[in-house]
Protein backbone atom coordinates (compact mmCIF):
# COMPACT_ATOMS: atom_id res chain seq x y z
CA UNK A 1 0.00 0.00 0.00
CA UNK A 2 2.76 2.48 0.91
CA UNK A 3 4.54 1.75 -2.40
CA UNK A 4 1.28 2.46 -4.23
CA UNK A 5 0.86 5.72 -2.29
CA UNK A 6 4.39 6.77 -3.19
CA UNK A 7 3.70 6.28 -6.89
CA UNK A 8 0.36 8.05 -6.72
CA UNK A 9 1.65 11.02 -4.73
CA UNK A 10 4.56 11.54 -7.12
CA UNK A 11 2.09 11.56 -9.99
CA UNK A 12 -0.13 14.23 -8.40
CA UNK A 13 1.90 17.35 -7.61
CA UNK A 14 -0.07 19.90 -5.58
CA UNK A 15 -0.06 23.64 -5.44
CA UNK A 16 0.81 24.76 -1.92
CA UNK A 17 -1.95 25.83 0.42
CA UNK A 18 -1.45 28.22 3.34
CA UNK A 19 -3.57 26.91 6.20
CA UNK A 20 -4.14 30.47 7.40
CA UNK A 21 -6.58 30.91 4.51
CA UNK A 22 -9.96 29.33 5.11
CA UNK A 23 -10.59 29.54 1.37
CA UNK A 24 -8.54 26.93 -0.44
CA UNK A 25 -5.88 28.11 -2.83
CA UNK A 26 -5.66 26.78 -6.37
CA UNK A 27 -4.91 23.07 -6.36
CA UNK A 28 -5.60 19.87 -8.22
CA UNK A 29 -9.06 18.90 -6.95
CA UNK A 30 -8.51 15.18 -7.55
CA UNK A 31 -8.69 13.76 -4.05
CA UNK A 32 -6.55 11.11 -2.40
CA UNK A 33 -9.33 10.45 0.13
CA UNK A 34 -10.25 6.84 0.76
CA UNK A 35 -6.71 5.50 0.57
CA UNK A 36 -6.56 5.09 4.34
CA UNK A 37 -8.39 1.76 4.29
CA UNK A 38 -6.39 -1.24 5.42
CA UNK A 39 -3.78 0.84 7.25
CA UNK A 40 -5.01 0.12 10.77
CA UNK A 41 -1.67 -1.25 11.97
CA UNK A 42 0.60 1.19 10.12
CA UNK A 43 3.00 3.24 12.21
CA UNK A 44 6.12 2.38 14.19
CA UNK A 45 5.95 0.44 17.44
CA UNK A 46 6.77 2.61 20.45
CA UNK A 47 7.88 2.16 24.05
CA UNK A 48 5.46 4.40 25.96
CA UNK A 49 7.63 4.25 29.08
CA UNK A 50 10.36 6.23 27.31
CA UNK A 51 10.38 9.73 25.72
CA UNK A 52 8.59 9.58 22.36
CA UNK A 53 10.54 11.26 19.52
CA UNK A 54 8.17 13.62 17.71
CA UNK A 55 9.26 15.71 14.70
CA UNK A 56 7.73 19.17 14.31
CA UNK A 57 8.13 20.61 10.80
CA UNK A 58 7.71 24.39 10.68
CA UNK A 59 8.37 26.97 7.91
CA UNK A 60 11.45 28.38 9.64
CA UNK A 61 14.16 29.59 7.24
CA UNK A 62 11.70 30.95 4.71
CA UNK A 63 12.39 34.28 3.02
CA UNK A 64 9.00 35.42 4.33
CA UNK A 65 9.05 37.04 7.77
CA UNK A 66 5.47 35.88 8.31
CA UNK A 67 6.53 32.24 7.86
CA UNK A 68 9.25 32.57 10.46
CA UNK A 69 6.87 34.23 12.91
CA UNK A 70 4.37 31.44 12.38
CA UNK A 71 7.13 28.86 12.86
CA UNK A 72 7.86 30.32 16.29
CA UNK A 73 4.19 30.32 17.19
CA UNK A 74 3.75 26.71 16.13
CA UNK A 75 6.74 25.60 18.19
CA UNK A 76 5.52 27.60 21.18
CA UNK A 77 2.08 26.00 20.98
CA UNK A 78 3.58 22.52 20.71
CA UNK A 79 5.69 23.10 23.81
CA UNK A 80 2.65 24.46 25.61
CA UNK A 81 0.83 21.21 24.89
CA UNK A 82 3.80 19.17 26.11
CA UNK A 83 3.75 21.12 29.37
CA UNK A 84 0.13 20.08 29.91
CA UNK A 85 0.72 16.35 29.41
CA UNK A 86 0.62 14.09 32.43
CA UNK A 87 2.63 10.87 32.54
CA UNK A 88 3.84 11.20 28.96
CA UNK A 89 7.30 12.29 27.83
CA UNK A 90 7.66 13.88 24.41
CA UNK A 91 11.08 14.39 22.85
CA UNK A 92 10.18 17.26 20.52
CA UNK A 93 12.60 17.82 17.65
CA UNK A 94 12.00 20.88 15.48
CA UNK A 95 12.99 21.03 11.81
CA UNK A 96 12.79 24.05 9.50
CA UNK A 97 11.32 23.53 6.05
CA UNK A 98 11.94 27.06 4.68
CA UNK A 99 8.37 26.84 3.36
CA UNK A 100 9.69 24.64 0.57
CA UNK A 101 8.49 21.17 -0.46
CA UNK A 102 11.92 19.81 -1.35
CA UNK A 103 13.43 21.04 1.91
CA UNK A 104 10.46 19.67 3.83
CA UNK A 105 10.99 16.24 2.29
CA UNK A 106 14.70 16.21 3.13
CA UNK A 107 14.01 17.38 6.69
CA UNK A 108 11.38 14.67 7.09
CA UNK A 109 13.92 12.07 5.97
CA UNK A 110 16.39 13.46 8.50
CA UNK A 111 13.76 13.42 11.24
CA UNK A 112 12.88 9.79 10.56
CA UNK A 113 16.55 8.89 10.47
CA UNK A 114 16.83 10.62 13.86
CA UNK A 115 14.15 8.28 15.17
CA UNK A 116 10.90 10.26 14.85
CA UNK A 117 7.87 8.09 15.54
CA UNK A 118 5.45 10.62 14.03
CA UNK A 119 5.65 13.91 12.12
CA UNK A 120 3.57 16.98 12.99
CA UNK A 121 3.49 19.52 10.13
CA UNK A 122 4.48 20.86 7.67
CA UNK A 123 2.46 23.94 6.77
CA UNK A 124 1.91 23.97 3.01
CA UNK A 125 -0.01 21.33 1.08
CA UNK A 126 2.71 20.65 -1.48
CA UNK A 127 5.26 20.23 1.31
CA UNK A 128 2.93 17.92 3.23
CA UNK A 129 2.43 15.84 0.11
CA UNK A 130 6.22 15.51 -0.33
CA UNK A 131 6.70 14.64 3.34
CA UNK A 132 3.96 12.02 3.04
CA UNK A 133 5.92 10.22 0.31
CA UNK A 134 9.10 10.11 2.38
CA UNK A 135 7.31 9.09 5.57
CA UNK A 136 5.24 6.39 3.85
CA UNK A 137 8.43 4.57 2.89
CA UNK A 138 9.20 4.18 6.60
CA UNK A 139 5.66 3.59 7.82
CA UNK A 140 5.47 6.92 9.69
CA UNK A 141 2.24 8.91 9.93
CA UNK A 142 2.05 12.66 9.25
CA UNK A 143 -0.28 15.20 10.94
CA UNK A 144 -0.02 18.12 8.52
CA UNK A 145 -1.14 21.67 9.29
CA UNK A 146 -2.87 21.93 5.91
CA UNK A 147 -6.63 22.20 5.39
CA UNK A 148 -6.32 20.93 1.81
CA UNK A 149 -8.20 17.63 1.78
CA UNK A 150 -6.85 16.67 -1.65
CA UNK A 151 -3.58 15.60 -0.01
CA UNK A 152 -5.28 13.59 2.74
CA UNK A 153 -5.17 9.81 2.76
CA UNK A 154 -2.89 6.91 3.58
CA UNK A 155 -0.33 8.12 6.12
CA UNK A 156 -1.19 11.83 5.76
CA UNK A 157 -3.81 13.52 7.93
CA UNK A 158 -4.79 17.19 7.67
CA UNK A 159 -5.37 19.10 10.92
CA UNK A 160 -6.62 22.38 9.43
CA UNK A 161 -10.24 23.54 9.39
CA UNK A 162 -12.01 22.25 6.29
CA UNK A 163 -14.98 23.30 4.19
CA UNK A 164 -16.62 19.94 4.93
CA UNK A 165 -16.70 20.65 8.67
CA UNK A 166 -18.44 23.99 8.23
CA UNK A 167 -20.84 22.78 5.53
CA UNK A 168 -21.94 19.75 7.52
CA UNK A 169 -22.50 21.73 10.72
CA UNK A 170 -24.41 24.59 9.09
CA UNK A 171 -26.59 22.53 6.77
CA UNK A 172 -27.50 20.17 9.59
CA UNK A 173 -28.44 23.06 11.87
CA UNK A 174 -30.34 24.96 9.19
CA UNK A 175 -32.30 21.87 8.14
CA UNK A 176 -33.25 21.19 11.76
CA UNK A 177 -34.73 24.71 11.87
CA UNK A 178 -36.75 24.18 8.70
CA UNK A 179 -34.31 25.94 6.35
CA UNK A 180 -34.14 22.92 4.10
CA UNK A 181 -34.29 24.31 0.55
CA UNK A 182 -30.88 25.80 -0.12
CA UNK A 183 -29.39 27.66 -3.08
CA UNK A 184 -25.58 27.53 -3.26
CA UNK A 185 -23.79 30.65 -4.52
CA UNK A 186 -20.10 30.21 -5.34
CA UNK A 187 -17.21 31.66 -7.30
CA UNK A 188 -15.91 29.79 -10.34
CA UNK A 189 -12.39 29.51 -8.95
CA UNK A 190 -11.11 26.28 -7.39
CA UNK A 191 -11.93 27.43 -3.86
CA UNK A 192 -15.49 28.20 -4.89
CA UNK A 193 -15.90 24.86 -6.61
CA UNK A 194 -14.52 22.91 -3.66
CA UNK A 195 -16.77 24.91 -1.35
CA UNK A 196 -19.77 24.13 -3.56
CA UNK A 197 -18.90 20.43 -3.49
CA UNK A 198 -18.69 20.41 0.30
CA UNK A 199 -22.06 22.15 0.64
CA UNK A 200 -23.91 20.01 -1.91
CA UNK A 201 -22.57 16.84 -0.26
CA UNK A 202 -23.67 18.14 3.14
CA UNK A 203 -27.13 18.88 1.75
CA UNK A 204 -27.40 15.35 0.39
CA UNK A 205 -26.34 13.84 3.71
CA UNK A 206 -28.77 15.95 5.73
CA UNK A 207 -31.85 15.17 3.69
CA UNK A 208 -32.31 18.83 2.76
CA UNK A 209 -32.94 19.91 -0.84
CA UNK A 210 -30.44 21.52 -3.18
CA UNK A 211 -32.63 24.25 -4.63
CA UNK A 212 -30.06 25.38 -7.20
CA UNK A 213 -26.50 26.58 -7.72
CA UNK A 214 -25.34 29.93 -9.05
CA UNK A 215 -21.72 30.55 -9.95
CA UNK A 216 -19.90 33.75 -10.86
CA UNK A 217 -16.44 34.86 -12.00
CA UNK A 218 -14.56 36.41 -9.10
CA UNK A 219 -14.87 40.04 -10.14
CA UNK A 220 -17.16 42.96 -9.39
CA UNK A 221 -18.84 42.57 -12.76
CA UNK A 222 -19.29 38.86 -12.16
CA UNK A 223 -20.87 39.45 -8.78
CA UNK A 224 -23.22 42.08 -10.15
CA UNK A 225 -24.35 39.77 -12.95
CA UNK A 226 -24.93 36.87 -10.52
CA UNK A 227 -27.37 38.71 -8.25
CA UNK A 228 -30.48 38.47 -10.50
CA UNK A 229 -29.65 34.81 -11.13
CA UNK A 230 -29.62 34.15 -7.39
CA UNK A 231 -32.94 35.96 -7.01
CA UNK A 232 -34.44 33.87 -9.82
CA UNK A 233 -33.15 30.61 -8.33
CA UNK A 234 -34.56 31.45 -4.90
CA UNK A 235 -37.96 32.42 -6.31
CA UNK A 236 -38.35 29.50 -8.69
CA UNK A 237 -37.49 26.89 -6.05
CA UNK A 238 -39.11 28.60 -3.10
CA UNK A 239 -35.73 28.42 -1.36
CA UNK A 240 -35.47 29.38 2.30
CA UNK A 241 -31.68 29.35 2.50
CA UNK A 242 -28.76 30.78 0.53
CA UNK A 243 -25.29 29.34 1.22
CA UNK A 244 -22.47 31.73 0.27
CA UNK A 245 -18.90 30.52 -0.24
CA UNK A 246 -17.57 34.10 -0.49
CA UNK A 247 -15.18 35.38 2.17
CA UNK A 248 -15.04 38.90 3.66
CA UNK A 249 -11.98 39.52 1.49
CA UNK A 250 -13.48 38.16 -1.72
CA UNK A 251 -17.02 39.17 -2.55
CA UNK A 252 -19.00 38.75 0.66
CA UNK A 253 -19.54 42.47 1.41
CA UNK A 254 -20.87 43.09 -2.10
CA UNK A 255 -23.20 40.09 -2.04
CA UNK A 256 -24.43 41.03 1.44
CA UNK A 257 -25.42 44.43 0.04
CA UNK A 258 -26.76 43.51 -3.38
CA UNK A 259 -28.81 40.40 -2.61
CA UNK A 260 -31.13 42.06 -0.06
CA UNK A 261 -31.50 45.04 -2.40
CA UNK A 262 -32.57 42.61 -5.15
CA UNK A 263 -35.28 41.15 -2.93
CA UNK A 264 -33.52 38.12 -1.40
CA UNK A 265 -34.60 39.10 2.10
CA UNK A 266 -32.53 37.73 5.03
CA UNK A 267 -35.75 37.65 7.05
CA UNK A 268 -37.28 34.98 4.82
CA UNK A 269 -34.19 33.43 3.21
CA UNK A 270 -31.51 32.40 5.70
CA UNK A 271 -28.01 33.46 4.69
CA UNK A 272 -25.34 30.86 5.51
CA UNK A 273 -21.58 31.46 5.31
CA UNK A 274 -18.78 29.00 4.56
CA UNK A 275 -16.15 31.36 6.01
CA UNK A 276 -15.73 33.21 9.29
CA UNK A 277 -17.84 36.37 9.28
CA UNK A 278 -16.25 37.78 12.43
CA UNK A 279 -12.80 38.20 10.83
CA UNK A 280 -12.36 41.09 10.28
CA UNK A 281 -14.83 42.34 12.88
CA UNK A 282 -16.25 45.09 10.63
CA UNK A 283 -17.87 42.37 8.50
CA UNK A 284 -20.42 42.01 11.29
CA UNK A 285 -21.71 45.49 10.49
CA UNK A 286 -23.01 44.50 7.04
CA UNK A 287 -26.82 44.86 7.11
CA UNK A 288 -27.34 41.86 4.84
CA UNK A 289 -25.58 39.50 7.26
CA UNK A 290 -27.80 40.34 10.23
CA UNK A 291 -29.54 37.11 11.18
CA UNK A 292 -27.22 35.04 9.01
CA UNK A 293 -25.38 31.94 10.22
CA UNK A 294 -21.73 30.93 10.23
CA UNK A 295 -19.52 28.66 12.34
CA UNK A 296 -16.58 29.21 14.61
CA UNK A 297 -14.46 27.01 16.89
CA UNK A 298 -15.54 26.42 20.48
CA UNK A 299 -15.25 29.95 21.99
CA UNK A 300 -14.54 28.67 25.50
CA UNK A 301 -11.71 26.36 24.45
CA UNK A 302 -10.30 28.98 22.08
CA UNK A 303 -10.29 31.63 24.81
CA UNK A 304 -8.61 29.28 27.29
CA UNK A 305 -5.87 28.43 24.80
CA UNK A 306 -5.30 32.07 23.96
CA UNK A 307 -5.02 33.03 27.64
CA UNK A 308 -2.64 30.16 28.33
CA UNK A 309 -0.47 31.10 25.36
CA UNK A 310 -0.38 34.79 26.28
CA UNK A 311 0.58 33.97 29.86
CA UNK A 312 3.44 31.77 28.68
CA UNK A 313 4.79 33.88 25.81
CA UNK A 314 3.53 37.42 26.33
CA UNK A 315 1.65 37.75 23.05
CA UNK A 316 -1.43 36.38 21.32
CA UNK A 317 -0.99 33.17 19.30
CA UNK A 318 -1.14 33.11 15.53
CA UNK A 319 -4.64 32.02 14.38
CA UNK A 320 -3.37 28.58 13.37
CA UNK A 321 -0.78 28.03 16.11
CA UNK A 322 -3.32 25.85 17.89
CA UNK A 323 -2.88 23.14 15.24
CA UNK A 324 0.53 22.31 16.67
CA UNK A 325 -1.05 22.12 20.12
CA UNK A 326 -3.65 19.74 18.67
CA UNK A 327 -1.03 17.46 17.16
CA UNK A 328 0.83 17.09 20.45
CA UNK A 329 -2.44 16.69 22.38
CA UNK A 330 -3.45 13.79 20.13
CA UNK A 331 -0.05 12.10 20.43
CA UNK A 332 0.00 12.58 24.19
CA UNK A 333 -3.51 11.19 24.68
CA UNK A 334 -2.68 8.07 22.68
CA UNK A 335 0.75 7.43 24.21
CA UNK A 336 -0.71 7.77 27.72
CA UNK A 337 -2.51 4.46 27.19
CA UNK A 338 0.83 2.69 27.09
CA UNK A 339 0.21 0.67 23.94
CA UNK A 340 2.96 -0.14 21.45
CA UNK A 341 0.66 0.71 18.52
CA UNK A 342 -0.37 4.11 19.96
CA UNK A 343 0.69 6.00 16.83
CA UNK A 344 -0.75 3.63 14.26
CA UNK A 345 -3.35 4.66 11.71
CA UNK A 346 -6.01 2.77 13.64
CA UNK A 347 -5.17 4.48 16.93
CA UNK A 348 -5.03 7.96 15.41
CA UNK A 349 -8.53 7.51 13.99
CA UNK A 350 -10.19 6.51 17.28
CA UNK A 351 -13.82 7.59 17.25
CA UNK A 352 -13.78 9.47 20.56
CA UNK A 353 -11.28 12.01 19.22
CA UNK A 354 -9.18 14.46 21.21
CA UNK A 355 -9.38 17.73 23.14
CA UNK A 356 -7.53 20.43 21.22
CA UNK A 357 -6.78 24.13 21.42
CA UNK A 358 -10.12 25.13 19.92
CA UNK A 359 -12.31 22.25 21.04
CA UNK A 360 -12.82 18.61 20.19
CA UNK A 361 -11.55 17.05 16.98
CA UNK A 362 -10.97 13.64 15.52
CA UNK A 363 -9.06 12.25 12.58
CA UNK A 364 -10.92 10.27 9.96
CA UNK A 365 -9.75 7.15 8.15
CA UNK A 366 -9.57 9.05 4.86
CA UNK A 367 -7.05 11.54 6.33
CA UNK A 368 -9.52 14.38 6.83
CA UNK A 369 -10.76 15.62 10.19
CA UNK A 370 -13.96 16.40 12.04
CA UNK A 371 -14.09 19.35 14.45
CA UNK A 372 -16.68 20.41 16.95
CA UNK A 373 -17.96 23.81 15.79
CA UNK A 374 -20.38 26.32 17.24
CA UNK A 375 -23.11 27.89 15.12
CA UNK A 376 -23.32 31.67 15.43
CA UNK A 377 -25.65 34.34 14.13
CA UNK A 378 -25.17 38.09 13.71
CA UNK A 379 -27.41 40.30 15.84
CA UNK A 380 -26.94 44.03 16.23
CA UNK A 381 -23.51 43.76 14.60
CA UNK A 382 -22.35 41.21 17.18
CA UNK A 383 -21.69 37.47 17.29
CA UNK A 384 -24.28 35.42 19.13
CA UNK A 385 -23.82 31.69 19.67
CA UNK A 386 -27.10 29.88 19.02
CA UNK A 387 -25.81 26.30 19.01
CA UNK A 388 -22.76 25.60 21.20
CA UNK A 389 -19.88 23.48 19.99
CA UNK A 390 -20.31 19.84 21.06
CA UNK A 391 -18.14 18.58 23.92
CA UNK A 392 -17.90 15.04 22.61
CA UNK A 393 -18.52 12.91 19.52
CA UNK A 394 -21.41 10.53 19.12
CA UNK A 395 -20.85 7.34 17.18
CA UNK A 396 -17.64 5.64 16.15
CA UNK A 397 -16.61 8.05 13.40
CA UNK A 398 -15.20 6.91 10.08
Amino acid sequence: MFAFLKTLRKATRRAFLPVAMLALAACDPAALGGLGGGLGNSGPKIDASKPIPVALLVPRGSAQASDNLLATNLENAARLAIRDLSGVQIDLRVYGTAGNAQTAASQAALAINDGANIIIGPLFAEAANAVGVVAAEQGVNVLAFSNNTTIAGGNVFVLGATFDNTANRLVSHAASQGRDKIVVVHARDVAGQLGRNAITQAIARSGATLAGTVDYPLSQEGLLAAVPNVKAAVDSAGANGVFLTASPAAGLPLLAQLLPEAGVSPSTTQYLGLTRWDIPAQTLQLPGLQGGLFTLPDPGASSAFRSKYEAAYGSAPHPIAGLAFDGIAAVGALVSRGKANALSHGSLTQGSGFQGATGIFRLRADGTNERGLAVATVRNNQVNIISPAPRGFGGAGS
